[in-house]
């Protein structure tokens, strides 16, 4: 597998990056991470407002990259975005299993856009690009979304990701094995750091193994 940047992407942020791996894993209920999740829970809680949730840097970067897509975010926002403003209001995190619960986590650390994807249903390489207004797109429990100028992800199917919303068609389920994880970056900024945390996160919560990069092609 390999993933692809497309220049629509890289011509307006040129610092457009994602960190990608694949991995095994097995699938628990969230008990074992629900620990780490009521932390974060009350963490963000407590350091936070709705006001200073726009000015993390991580945060803002990402709002003024949708911004040059020619897309509202305030009104399309990035999945950790509506995550961490979540936390704000007092509200609790879902709670699906231990892999997409730490992708969560993940992501409420990392302040980025964060995919955990079942990589046995993802066909061929992808490639990330632009939403059209061509493109039809159901989100996880949302329905028909407008993803036109949101990054997404396409495989040789059609559109399974995006920063905003994932599909059914490539979510994690008892059934999955293995995953595809996806960091997005409108920087290069912090990027080992990001890789290190998802690895021990993924190793201590999800018993990752067989842990193997995947290459990026920024075109």
């Amino acid at each position: 597998m390999i993933i692809n940047i497309s220049p629509e992407i890289t011509s307006a942020i040129p610092e457009f990056d994602i960190i990608a791996m694949a991995m095994d894993i097995s699938i628990e209920d969230s008990n074992r991470i629900s620990e780490l999740i009521s932390f974060y829970e009350k963490k963000i809680y407590e350091e936070y407002s709705l006001e200073d949730v726009l000015n993390i840097p991580l945060i803002k970067e990402a709002r003024d990259a949708y911004k040059k897509f020619g897309k509202d975010p305030s009104r399309y926002r990035l999945a950790c975005e509506s995550l961490i403003r979540r936390l704000v209001k007092g509200n609790q995190l879902y709670k699906i299993n231990n892999v997409v619960d730490a992708g969560n986590i993940l992501s409420i650390i990392t302040k980025r856009a964060v995919a955990v994807l079942d990589f046995d249903e993802i066909k061929g390489d992808i490639l990330v690009r632009l939403g059209r207004e061509d493109d039809e797109y159901y989100g996880i429990g949302r329905g028909i979304l407008n993803i036109t100028n949101i990054p997404l992800y396409e495989d040789n199917i059609g559109p399974f990701g995006s920063t905003t919303s994932d599909t059914e068609r490539t979510m994690v389920t008892e059934k999955t094995k293995k995953i595809l994880l996806m960091i997005i970056c409108f920087s290069n900024s912090y990027q080992d750091e990001n890789r290190a945390i998802a690895i021990d996160l993924y190793k201590k919560y999800g018993n990752a193994m067989n842990i193997e990069d995947i290459k990026i092609i920024r075109k």
